[in-house]
């Protein structure tokens, strides 16, 4: 981010939240780990926050509106007001009975309801409306997590291109065969690309979302980056971290201390273990109290010498399945205390609500191991702040594998929260741990939770935004523009010798599943022939298919054509001829090696020509064609080396062809015959870029596809392309 750039962040909540006391709606701070990591970001900077304020729009006056407004606005906040109805059907309806469940694994929870979905668009175009009403240029956008996956693109539609809008994931993003168990799959992932930088907190994440896009979008990626409707957007995991130094303060203060020595005086004699969550399923809190429950049993020597102090902060209220899951954490406290308590000690120490900062703080540093176990968590920023409290170094982290602090807080004892004697041994394992091993897997572990701070998580993701805004600004300069083929056109007609190099599939038609489908129609057949029949032209289709089904397509319409990536060349009027000795001898054994790919993946085939073989696998299941392509290639690669072969690897093709072939060799017959006025070449494929390299600095070179070519210049799409032609035939006549 620039400095001067004024940020806009963009989450469902506010910071604060409006409550009424005494009849008035009054502004208080609110709570939750999103608010209070992106709180300490917007503090920092030049930053307004759009969110909703937390109360139904039916509660308030229009004058208490107005009031309210002026409040926030006195804190760079912008509210969205709510419906009750939008509440229930978008918030608690679409969010957290279908997103949360399923992005959290738990899909026999999912509420598949057709209403909270148009309520999901509705409220998402509510947020977009505000945004747009405070957007000023040069400001960049910053989404905030699953509520508002829809806003990128809807922001994009409205203020182009070069608006950077930024995207983040807070909670896991699910592999694709959960994910794709979502009705509304494809608009959720057509809104989150709207954006220039995807974050998630773990590469995991980023891979489940690389594969959902692929396999459901049909764009691929190119080291996290997809190119899609003429722009590059980056995915890429950014782990979120806490405001260390203020924690360092607060845990200073003379009222953390106080409860502290309270704390101390408390649990004197006992060991402390500690947990908080919010009320939820996904935390698992029964299955934490069941493995505490089998360590006491296992344990017994450690019987009225430890206490599980189990904070669980109100979430829901009023919502039976959450209802239903206080009751069972009730029932099984009152289980283990019924069964293991003495008069003067009890296993747990139950705490249902909420409590300050101070009290956490105090519990953090009295607590000697924190019992850290969700099922499934974005991040689980608690493991953090537990390790950032423990000033004095001696404390032990166990943590869940199913949290992703877990791939950064390695030096915790990492359990599977399902593996009740798992979670067990480490509790023990924990509580006998020596000091100097506690103390030195400690010190590495806040080592990096300072180090990588909320602050520098922020500056990661903006400073990495700007990147791809300049990558795109990059691409974008070489897009073919309105001056560029004005100039192209004049240059067109002002020359007397032309030579025009087209490749077929994927630049005068889209590529298709099958090759024998993208069959050319009645548009692309005239204007080759108008092309070919204008004097002083030469059009050569340079293609990748075999030489029966070129002349089937295109032998009577007075052009040149080049087979199978030039093997073959037919000059106009001419007949076939192979451009270098070849043979074809080696073709028996590799096509045996391809036919046990294509039992061994479903949806591949193989095409055979005379002088190559390629295995296709565009119909496959895209994570197991890419695994099967990437074995075959290295296979063949170390097999086709005494044959004087080539592997190459196409647009979900992997091609096998004698050695010294390509596109660029192919095109210098033309280039020796003459000095050519003009030359145009236009192709979409990595084979298209040694034809590229091989042409003169004149010649107008145009990769279709807004990706990283050797070309001069790119446009989007096959359609693009006809355009372009049928403007060079309109200028011709």
């Amino acid at each position: 981010m620039r400095p001067g750039n004024r940020l806009i962040l963009v989450s469902n909540r506010l910071p604060v939240k409006v409550v009424r006391k005494n009849g008035r709606p009054v502004v208080e701070p609110s709570t939750g780990g999103l608010a209070t990591g992106l709180v300490a970001v917007h503090r920092r900077g030049s930053s307004i926050w759009i969110g909703w304020p937390g109360i139904p729009l039916e509660e308030i006056s229009w004058s208490d509106r107005r009031r309210i407004e002026e409040v926030l606005a006195s804190k760079n906040l912008y509210p969205v007001f709510l419906t009750r109805q939008d509440i229930e059907d978008y918030y608690y309806g679409f969010c957290n009975k279908i997103i949360w469940p399923l992005f959290h694994y738990f899909s026999e929870k999912v509420r598949y309801e057709p209403g909270y979905w148009d309520a999901y668009v509705r409220v998402n175009k509510a947020f977009a409306e505000a945004v747009l009403q405070i957007y000023k240029p040069g400001d960049v956008i910053w989404i905030h997590d699953y509520h508002l996956m829809l806003l990128p693109e809807l922001l994009r539609r409205e203020l182009g291109d070069d608006v950077p809008i930024g995207y983040f994931l807070h909670i896991p993003f699910p592999s694709s065969e959960v994910f794709r168990l979502l009705p509304w799959r494809r608009e959720i992932l057509q809104g989150i690309l709207g954006a220039d930088l995807v974050g998630f907190h773990t590469y995991d994440y980023v891979r489940h979302f690389l594969s959902s896009v692929r396999r459901l979008l049909g764009f691929d990626h190119v080291l996290g980056r997809i190119y899609v409707s003429g722009r590059v957007v980056k995915v890429d995991a950014f782990p979120m971290g806490i405001n260390y130094e203020e924690l360092i303060k607060l845990l200073n203060t003379p009222e953390v201390e106080e409860r502290y020595r309270a704390l101390r005086e408390t649990f004197k004699g006992l060991r402390v273990i500690f947990s908080i969550d919010r009320l939820d399923y996904t935390k698992g809190i029964v299955q934490r109290l069941k493995a505490y429950e089998l360590f006491l049993e296992q344990y017994p020597e450690y019987r009225g010498k430890v206490v599980f102090v189990l904070v669980v902060s109100p979430s829901r209220m009023g919502v039976e399945e959450y209802v239903e899951l206080k009751k069972q954490i009730d029932e099984l406290v009152g289980k283990i205390n019924g069964k293991y308590a003495t008069p003067g000690w009890s296993p747990v120490l139950y705490m249902y609500r909420y409590i300050p900062v101070e009290e956490l703080l105090a519990l953090y540093r009295v607590a000697e191991v924190a019992l850290i176990t969700p099922l499934r968590d974005g991040m689980n920023l608690v493991s953090k702040e537990f390790v950032a409290s423990k000033v004095d170094g001696d404390g032990v982290l166990i943590l869940s594998e199913g949290a992703g602090a877990s791939l950064e807080l390695v030096e915790a004892l990492v359990v599977n929260p399902n593996n009740r004697e798992e979670v067990a041994r480490a509790i023990k394992m924990a509580l006998e741990m020596p000091r100097d091993e506690r103390a030195k897997r400690m010190w590495f572990m806040q080592l990096r939770v300072k180090r990588y701070d909320v602050f520098r998580w922020a500056d990661d993701f903006l400073e990495s935004l700007n990147e791809v805004k300049e990558e795109q600004s990059r691409l974008k300069a070489k897009v073919l523009t309105v001056d560029v083929e004005e100039r192209l056109v004049s240059d067109y007609v002002r020359s007397r010798s032309r030579l025009i190099l087209l490749d077929y599939d994927g630049t005068l038609t889209p590529l298709v599943e099958r090759p024998d489908l993208a069959r050319p129609d009645g548009e692309v057949v005239e204007i080759l022939r108008r092309l070919a029949e204008t004097p002083g032209n030469e059009v050569v289709i340079v293609s990748g298919r075999d030489r029966r089904t070129l002349d089937e397509w295109f032998g009577d319409l007075g052009i040149s054509l080049v087979a199978e990536h030039g093997a073959w060349i037919k000059e106009r009027g001419g007949s076939w001829r192979v451009a270098v000795p070849l043979k074809s001898d080696w073709k028996r054994e590799i096509r045996r090696i391809l036919e046990l790919y294509v039992d061994r993946t479903p949806g591949s085939f193989i095409e055979e020509k005379e002088f190559s073989i390629a295995w296709h696998y565009r119909r496959a299941g895209v994570e197991l064609g890419e695994t099967r392509a990437k074995e075959l290639k290295e296979f063949l690669t170390n097999l086709v080396a005494t044959y004087n072969l080539e592997v190459i690897e196409g647009n979900r093709v992997i091609e096998i062809r004698s050695a010294g072939i390509s596109k660029g060799r192919a095109v210098l017959n033309w280039l020796k015959k003459r000095k050519w006025d003009f030359i145009l070449a236009i192709g979409d494929d990595r084979t298209d870029e040694e034809m590229f390299a091989t042409l003169p600095e004149y010649a107008y070179t145009i990769r279709v596809g807004i990706v990283p070519s050797r070309a001069k210049y790119n446009v989007p799409s096959p359609y693009d392309v006809r355009r372009l032609l049928k403007a060079l035939v309109k200028a011709s006549e």
